[in-house]
């Protein structure tokens, strides 16, 4: 089937798949109206898209740097304690972030980075496809890519899928991204592909009733690279 000018693989819906979306976009609302006070929230990958699966995560992202404990403040007066906390930083040049899981099986989880994120960084939201709270309530649905780089086009039925790889260009174009954004994820997912997943630069899981700034400021002062992606995104 031909769409948005590229030829791909249509995939129609049964009513158990969306069934499923409904719920898990209700549970995901129920996070953007708890943070919505924060500034622009956004929820990102197959829940955008529409493409989701049983086991698929709840992922909403706050995406300006607030201090991380008015997040946990917000989601506790919505009575969304946090599971786990975590301080992450994918790689020396990436902002970390700070993540609160909010179950043991990892399903909903809300981010917020603790500088202000990078062109390529926050492209990367939008390279898996993402919705704001209007959108959301709406029931609108945007295209993305999977983390298996298929291209994922949302239509009445279902979707329509196609691969990424040798259409870097129109994907650029279709998801308002730039060439190298694209090209620099084909490359992560393409090695994950060949090697498994890789690791992360930093993991910090914040202890029970520790406040998160104080780990922050204890790695600004243990970890330069941690230090050096925050004073360059300052």
């Amino acid at each position: 089937m031909k769409r948005w000018g590229i030829e791909g693989v249509e995939v129609e819906y049964p009513p158990w798949r969306w069934r499923l979306l409904r719920e898990k976009r209700r549970r995901a609302l129920e996070l953007v109206r708890a943070l919505r006070g924060l500034g622009s929230v956004i929820v990102h990958g197959s829940i955008s898209r529409g493409d989701v699966r049983e086991t698929s995560d709840i992922d909403v992202v706050v995406l300006e740097p607030v201090p991380p404990s008015l997040v946990e403040l917000a989601l506790e007066r919505a009575g969304l304690r946090p599971y786990k906390r975590l301080i992450v930083q994918a790689t020396p040049s990436y902002v970390p972030k700070v993540y609160f899981i909010l179950d043991p099986e990892e399903e909903r989880v809300v981010s917020v980075p603790l500088a202000r994120l990078r062109p390529r960084e926050r492209e990367f939201y939008r390279w898996g496809g993402e919705l704001g709270p209007e959108g959301l309530e709406r029931g609108e649905r945007v295209p993305g890519v999977s983390k298996e780089l298929v291209l994922i086009l949302p239509t009445e039925r279902g979707h329509i899928e196609a691969e990424v790889i040798g259409m870097e260009h129109v994907a650029a174009r279709i998801l308002g991204v730039s060439i190298e954004t694209v090209e620099e994820r084909v490359r992560v997912l393409t090695r994950r592909r060949a090697h498994g997943r890789t690791g992360v630069l930093l993991k910090r899981e914040v202890p029970p009733g520790h406040p998160v700034e104080e780990e922050v400021r204890r790695l600004l002062e243990e970890n330069k690279f941690f230090r050096r992606a925050i004073e360059r995104s300052s």
